[in-house]
């Protein structure tokens, strides 16, 4: 998916979407060795909301929130997400029901 737009910032998810950015694999060792690119391909199960949107109404009309807020860092699964390229960078949307944790430390 290709972006018209020049920052993400301008991007506001709709109803209960969360807008993350996944962390990059580490291509460097602790003591200087460059790990192949087959040992960093697989995509991290942890990242950072860059935004969210208001919420999605249930059956009675109501919205009901989501539960993450920008900033958190958050457990995704290994699949899924509808990925947006802006620029290099590589960002993510994500229905906040698949979100699998905000992790807290």
């Amino acid at each position: 998916m290709s972006a018209t737009f020049k920052s993400i910032r301008s991007l506001q998810p709709l109803l209960d979407r969360v807008l993350v950015q996944r962390f990059k694999a580490e291509t460097k060792t602790a003591t200087g060795l460059f790990l192949p690119s087959s040992a960093t391909s697989s995509p991290l199960p942890e990242a950072t909301v860059i935004a969210v949107g208001p919420g999605a109404p249930n059956k009675e009309g109501v919205v009901n929130p989501v539960s993450v807020q920008v900033g958190d860092r958050v457990l995704l699964p290994g699949w899924g997400g509808s990925p947006i390229k802006v620029g290099e960078e590589e960002y993510h949307l994500f229905k906040d029901a698949e979100i699998l944790a905000k992790i807290t430390e």
